[in-house]
This record gives C-alpha cells, structure tokens and sequence, in this order.
C-alpha cells in the first residue's frame, strides 16, 4: 500500500484528523516556514498517539546542535532534510532519514548519487527559492529518467484531485500531502484530508486488482 504523510501540521485537530482518517506518517516543519513550529508545539500535538504512526522532523541546513536536540526529544521517527546538506551529515543518525530534492528541472536530481546513505528520498517541487509547500506539481516523467533505488515518496502540490494520477505515473512508496488540503497555510481541511486518503487507497486497490489479472 502507498503510505501517506501529511505535512505542515500545527493544529491537534488536523493531527487527530490525519489519525483517524488512517494516515501512516505526520510531518512537523522545524524550519523557516509559514507552519513551523517548535519542539514543544510538537510534544503537545503528538501528546498520546496511538502506535505506529511516524514522526517526521523536517529541517533545512541544521546546525548540529540542532539535530541533537530532535534525537534527544524523543518526538520523532525520521528527520527530513530538505536543503544543502552534506550526505556525511544523515549517515549514522539514530532516527531514519529523508532526503528531499526540490525539483524544477533534470538538473535538480545530479546529487542525487552523494546521498546513498539516507533511508528514503523525497522529490518535492522547486519554484525560485522556493524549496516546497508551492501548492505545484513537477514533471513526473523527470523519475522515469532516474530509476531511484531508494524507496522513495512524492510531494509537490498533491491532493485529492491528483493523487490518483500521481500514483499511476510514479508508482511511489509512499506520498506526501501539505499544501493542497489547506484553508491557509498550517490550517489544514478535515473534509480535504479525508478525501485524498480515500483517493489513495481506491489507487492501491485498482493497482492491486490489476496486478492479479
């Protein structure tokens, strides 16, 4: 099945809505960002989680102090790195880790062999300055040309209207979903995160049924 993280969360009403709704994976933006929040935000939104929901810290650049700090909380499962980072920094982390490419063009994906350290990747879109959270899609194709050997999850501008497709294109572990299923940024819609987990699952049935013909 494909797994789904909704990111860009700062409300416990949009958490416990994710939960119920049966997502596998809740992103918390520590970084510079209209939905950052602090590690305390953190502590009382995922207050009380049932198991097996991920945790996922998503940064930009951090400073090593800063790493210690999210290990040492004991709030999260994965950190998601979505800068510059240098590959040797996600090697040897205790939690697992996430390496983001901001995606405009082929070009964006070179590095993507320095980074065969990290757990996962994540193919997000780039617009200017932009690093993620543009409500935009990528070109999709751009994966087919790359073959990732990692798993790997799909973001940029995903939401009920397109994750179908999405999931037919790029055959992806798992997506991500921010901001697509937002009244504004960090308020995120129950009725939108409830359809787009539908859309997902409905996606994984027909794949699985065809895959059995």
């Amino acid at each position: 099945m494909t797994g789904i993280k909704i990111c860009g969360l700062t409300r416990r009403e949009d958490v416990d809505a994710s939960v119920e709704f049966g997502v596998d994976a809740l992103g918390f933006i520590l970084a510079e960002s209209p939905r950052r929040v602090s590690l305390e935000q953190v502590a009382d939104l995922t207050r009380g989680l049932p198991p097996f929901i991920s945790t996922v810290a998503v940064v930009v650049d951090p400073e090593k102090d800063m790493l210690k700090r999210i290990v040492a909380s004991g709030l999260f499962s994965h950190i998601q790195f979505h800068g510059k980072e240098d590959p040797a920094l996600l090697v040897g982390l205790v939690l697992k880790t996430i390496k983001t490419f901001s995606i405009a063009t082929e070009a964006d994906l070179k590095d993507i062999d320095n980074y065969k350290g990290t757990d996962y990747f994540l193919f997000d879109t780039r617009i200017g300055r932009s690093l993620g959270g543009t409500g935009k899609t990528f070109n999709w194709e751009l994966l087919k040309k790359i073959r990732p050997e990692k798993p790997f999850i799909l973001a940029g501008g995903l939401g009920p209207e397109n994750v179908t497709e999405a999931i037919r294109i790029c055959r992806p572990s798992a997506i991500d979903l921010n901001s697509r299923l937002e009244r504004e940024p960090g308020r995120k819609d129950r009725e939108l995160i409830r359809e787009a987990v539908l859309r997902v699952r409905e996606s994984d049935l027909f794949i699985l049924r065809s895959e059995t013909l």
